[in-house]
């Protein structure tokens, strides 16, 4: 079983059920992660704020 690298809690994740660009996130700490690969399973945290940058390059191109 995946334990959370942050606080070291199991992650419940079925490895069936899940698909590469998935996120999941910690029942303990809250910290999300993007599945990453499958077999076997790998995990990349989340890095909060990269959502509001991609909003703001695609904003950006649009008033070009």
């Amino acid at each position: 079983m995946t334990s959370c690298p942050e606080c070291e809690n199991n992650l419940d994740i079925d490895v069936e059920e899940v698909e590469e660009g998935d996120v999941v996130a910690c029942d303990e700490c809250g910290t999300e992660y993007e599945v990453v690969g499958v077999e076997p399973l790998e995990l990349s945290k989340v890095e909060e704020g990269i959502d509001e940058e991609d909003d703001l390059l695609v904003e950006d191109e649009e008033e070009e």
